[in-house]
């Protein structure tokens, strides 16, 4: 785990004894520092923050967050810690929290006056002295975790009439809280409650018996996302600036039915002129390729890559004819990509306005960039980087544990490759002449080594994270939301936990729930969305990589039967913009048909 912001209450854990860091004294007094067990029923563990020194050299002031008392080196001779009122400046009160190699969420906690770290004087029952000593890497006792408080989040709960029986058979009815939580008026941003706009498209045999997505997100928010037959999807394919509803028929190919602006949508039309049933193993994306504001079709198919354009009836030629590049398909001919083991991305990589084609395949990443006139340049013969790529020569990147993106670090106009391995974060930028430098390891975090799952369990994003507009890395890690400033030149700056939620911590779990980044109110920040248990939690951006507590402002798309009893392999939800108004909102698709909850920003009712 990385460190946490000062805004974080923690709870500091022995991880020898699993004991918690408190003061032997009254609560708010000078004391001895110990490590004890907390009893069932009884006070709840001592709570602290790190509070970073200014020109301190990364060093933090170890603060109780009740009392305002800080650890204090006291140098006794028998080099016991204590909690004493803070002095600004002092060296004693100063500590270097140092995570652990290779032990994902474990710290030393070394005194900034002589390097000295926090230890146990004589480990046993009950209560144990803490004391500083030499630094010694086997000692169990000197490794520390820090355990961040239970979430805070903004909800009211639901009353509703429960059925009461009589020993005489008559039945009255009882006044009784419900296990539903109600969105609190002031919540902003807030949605609108779900309404069933469309009876088509659901999982419902009524609704068209749509069982299972075949999708492949795109990491870090990318345009473009693959889709393959029996998916259902958002895109804007009438170029009209909001979203319309696309699928994937496996026996007509795809099918639109278009947004009329007001949160409804058409009945489904055939989006293809003259359609063919596609081969299930193609994947489509509808996506502006050429940002003169007209989508296009592209199939990711078995001779290789096709894009259709849009006619002026609004539908969309055939997909046939020669490929638009012979390479990043299915088939033999066309490499054999697969979408187990090759991520492939539509982006703007030179900063043109023109999307290309870029993919990591087993020997590294090819790329084919996008003319002028709508053609693409054909597959060298040998790769753009031989890096990020699945086979062991080429780093071993596999699409299950290590997620890989296409990002501006430098602000040069272009794109560079990231990927989070094993060890954390590796970069290649892509220079000048369009080439990509050997990948630079820049950052030990985000990685599995640190405790990072799969893309699925712990999502990771690339956004703008500070006001200068460096590009970042945001994730859902283990212990919470955790933050990594960019600084601009393709490195980025130590992580830190930012906010005590959306993690495998606080009950979030791929299996249940998503969890995604988007701006919400419009504002330019990144808001945190999360659809949860209880329905949709929202924690609003405030900039500078800082997120307030979430707020529960929808009830419904969640997991349990209160919220709808969503789930994630049958019933996909979206963040999108239909009706033109320049905010997201939230379209699911359920068992009887299409779901939308209309984004209201201040404007909140509730039924």
């Amino acid at each position: 785990m990385p460190v946490p912001t000062e805004e974080l209450k923690l709870e500091i854990v022995n991880a020898a004894t699993g004991k918690t860091l408190g003061a032997e004294a009254a609560p708010g007094a000078d004391g001895v520092l110990v490590v004890r067990d907390v009893p069932d029923g009884g006070p709840g563990p001592q709570q602290w923050r790190l509070v970073p020194v200014e020109d301190g050299d990364g060093a933090h002031v170890i603060r109780d967050a009740a009392g305002g008392k800080v650890v204090d080196d006291t140098a006794a001779a028998d080099r016991g810690v204590r909690q004493r009122n803070a002095v600004a400046g002092r060296k004693n009160q100063q500590w270097h929290i140092v995570p652990i190699e290779g032990e994902a969420g474990l710290f030393f906690i070394e005194g900034a006056r002589d390097g000295a770290v926090l230890d146990l004087a004589e480990p046993g029952e009950g209560e144990t002295r803490v004391v500083l000593r030499e630094h010694d890497d086997t000692a169990e006792t000197q490794r520390w975790r820090f355990v961040p408080a239970e979430p805070e989040r903004t909800s009211d709960l639901v009353l509703r009439w429960a059925p009461l029986n009589h020993w005489n058979s008559r039945q009255s009815w009882r006044l009784g809280r419900s296990a539903a939580l109600r969105p609190v008026p002031d919540a902003a941003p807030s949605f609108s409650d779900l309404l069933l706009v469309l009876e088509a498209y659901g999982s419902d045999q009524d609704a068209g018996g749509w069982k299972r997505d075949v999708v492949t997100p795109v990491p870090g928010g990318q345009p473009g996302r693959w889709a393959g037959a029996g998916a259902r999807l958002l895109a804007d394919t009438a170029g009209a600036g909001r979203s319309d509803i696309v699928a994937i028929r496996p026996a007509k190919g795809a099918v639109t039915s278009v947004g009329r602006g007001d949160g409804t949508f058409d009945e489904e039309a055939l989006l293809h002129r003259g359609a063919t049933a596609p081969s299930p193993a193609d994947l489509w994306s509808f996506v502006d390729m050429t940002g003169e504001g007209r989508p296009h079709a592209v199939v990711l198919c078995t001779g290789g890559v096709r894009i259709s354009a849009q006619g002026e009836d609004g539908t969309f030629a055939p997909v046939g004819g020669e490929p638009a590049v012979k390479a990043f398909g299915h088939g033999e001919e066309a490499g054999g990509w697969l979408v187990e083991k090759h991520p492939r991305f539509l982006a703007d990589t030179t900063g043109d306005g023109r999307l290309d084609i870029v993919g990591c395949h087993d020997d590294g990443v090819w790329v084919s960039l996008q003319n002028e006139d709508g053609t693409f340049t054909a597959l060298p013969d040998e790769p753009a980087l031989r890096a990020f790529g699945h086979d062991e020569e080429a780093g071993g990147w596999l699409v299950e544990k290590h997620p890989r993106f296409l990002a501006d670090t430098t602000g040069d106009g272009r794109l560079d490759i990231v990927g989070c391995h094993d060890d954390g974060v590796w970069v290649s930028l892509q220079g000048e002449d369009g080439t990509f430098g050997e990948p630079l390891y820049v950052l030990d975090e985000f990685g599995a080594d640190q405790g990072w799952g799969s893309p699925e369990e712990h999502p990771r994003f690339l956004t703008r994270t500070t006001d200068g507009g460096a590009v970042g890395i945001v994730g859902f890690g283990p212990q919470g939301v955790v933050v990594s400033h960019g600084r601009g030149d393709g490195t980025f700056e130590p992580a830190k936990l930012v906010l005590n939620d959306f993690g495998a911590a606080q009950g979030w779990t791929s299996r249940k729930h998503l969890r995604v980044l988007a701006d919400v109110t419009g504002d330019g920040n990144p808001d945190i969305v999360g659809f949860g248990d209880e329905g949709v939690w929202v924690s609003h951006g405030l900039g500078g990589g800082q997120f307030e507590q979430a707020q529960l402002v929808c009830r419904g798309f969640g997991y349990n039967t209160d919220a709808g009893g969503w789930r994630v392999d049958r019933h996909p939800r979206f963040l999108a913009d239909i009706t033109g108004d320049g905010r997201v909102d939230i379209v699911g698709f359920g068992g009887p048909g299409v779901y939308v909850a209309r984004n209201l920003y201040r404007r909140f009712r509730t039924r």
